[in-house]
């Protein structure tokens, strides 16, 4: 079972907040009234999802629990494109490890900190003879030099 089942992400103005996700996600989001809350929902494939959500008890905050977005495979672009949608970045991509991948940290548009997660290029494996055994990288593998004998 996944760890999350759904996450909310406090915001003072829902409008600046839906604009400044749709911009760095390249997404559309749409706003709705559940009660005393406006929602943003993020587009979700499955578990986890989550909302943007401006109402009574909801305050950002750079201090406390941390939320890692899912960026794909693209971290690189979700972060060039934070600080033109009004956000701050606070640490470049950071390589975690060949399993765990890449992230970066920063401040959305209403003061949240928030973690970008890029999960690590896919492993393939192959063998000399193209069998599966040896693991080779998403963008290809290393050419094997033969020494001739002397």
């Amino acid at each position: 079972m996944p760890s999350i089942n759904w996450f909310e992400i406090p915001v003072y103005d829902i409008y600046r907040a839906t604009a400044f996700y749709n911009a760095i996600f390249h997404t559309q989001m749409e706003t709705s009234q559940n009660g005393d809350h406006l929602m943003a929902v993020f587009p979700s494939q499955g578990s986890p999802a989550g909302a943007l959500v401006a109402g009574p008890g909801c305050v950002p905050s750079d201090v406390g629990a941390l939320i890692y977005l899912n960026a794909g495979e693209d971290l690189d672009g979700v972060v060039s494109r934070i600080e033109p949608a009004g956000g701050r970045l606070i640490m470049a991509r950071s390589f975690i490890s060949e399993e765990s991948g890449s992230f970066a940290l920063f401040i959305d548009s209403e003061g949240n900190r928030l973690a970008l997660h890029e999960a690590p290029a896919k492993v393939a494996k192959v063998s000399l003879k193209g069998g599966p055994t040896k693991r080779a990288a998403k963008s290809g593998t290393k050419k094997n030099k033969t020494r001739k004998a002397s």
